[in-house]
């Protein structure tokens, strides 16, 4: 505890509150992502019709603790789970249980872990069966908005080009950005400032910095982008019913660019992929 107290009197904080890490921290957060990425690389055979989401997080549960880490969701504001599983229509935060996939389904799962303090966040879509063209073109379409997103991120480049750079591509596609969740800073924490938007207008926003770290994790909805939270109070819905896809990387700014933290390993970061 000393050692991170001085940590932080170390920080250096920019004026909007976001945290500038050292060259050397860099290597604590490649650790966590990749233990995040290796965790969901794993996941992929069990997401087959007739598999409930308890029995992904179950897996998921059993990997964490074999591996010697720690989750970062369970426990966290009364959340008991070591990832969030959301189906088809649901945007973010679906609790698991003892929902069956059908052919067809789709869903994002959600993994945070810590590893030495440090904290690894992904999250990637799968596929149950057979996927649907209308479900593949979302997926395909979620994915490029991420990469989009992430190309924008360079020192001098604002936290407004991330956003713009993610929804021009999506709505020219006839889809929408949620606007309703955002991308987060993180390192030795969860969730720390900036909030990273999906959206926005380029040039707007903080100015990106050699050091910083966040995610970005769009999501992108076939109909329109408004959800609502159902009564369990985390899980996120389109209020139309539309489909909705999501993809999350953790990255931090480097001097020319940035450095993804959360690639996947085996190279299953899409479903479609391997």
């Amino acid at each position: 505890m000393e050692r991170l107290a001085l940590d932080d009197i170390r920080a250096r904080i920019t004026k909007d509150g976001i945290r500038i890490y050292e060259d050397a921290d860099f290597a604590g957060m490649r650790l966590a992502g990749r233990v995040a990425a290796e965790i969901l690389d794993a996941v992929a055979h069990l997401v087959v019709p007739g598999a409930t989401t308890a029995v992904i997080d179950d897996f998921i549960t059993a990997e964490i603790a074999r591996r010697g880490v720690t989750s970062a969701t369970v426990g966290y504001k009364g959340y008991k789970h070591a990832s969030c599983i959301s189906v088809n229509h649901v945007v973010c935060h679906g609790i698991p249980g003892p929902k069956v996939l059908v052919d067809g389904d789709i869903l994002n799962v959600d993994v945070t872990v810590i590893v030495d303090g440090w904290y690894g966040d992904t999250s990637r879509m799968y596929v149950a069966g057979q996927l649907a063209r209308k479900a593949e073109r979302l997926i395909e379409v979620t994915h490029e908005g991420l990469m989009r997103g992430i190309a924008a991120v360079k020192p001098g480049n604002t936290f407004g080009d991330i956003g713009h750079a993610i929804q021009a591509y999506v709505e020219a596609q006839r889809m929408s950005v949620v606007r309703d969740f955002c991308g987060h800073g993180l390192g030795r924490v969860f969730h720390a400032p900036p909030n990273v938007l999906h959206y926005g207008r380029a040039g707007s926003g903080p100015v990106l910095e050699e050091g910083m770290f966040f995610t970005i994790e769009p999501m992108v909805n076939l109909g329109r982008p408004e959800t609502k939270v159902l009564a369990d109070d985390w899980t996120a819905v389109t209020r139309d019913k539309s489909l909705s896809a999501q993809f999350e990387h953790s990255v931090g700014v480097t001097a020319t660019g940035c450095e993804i933290f959360t690639l996947s390993p085996a190279g299953k970061f899409h479903p479609t992929w391997g």
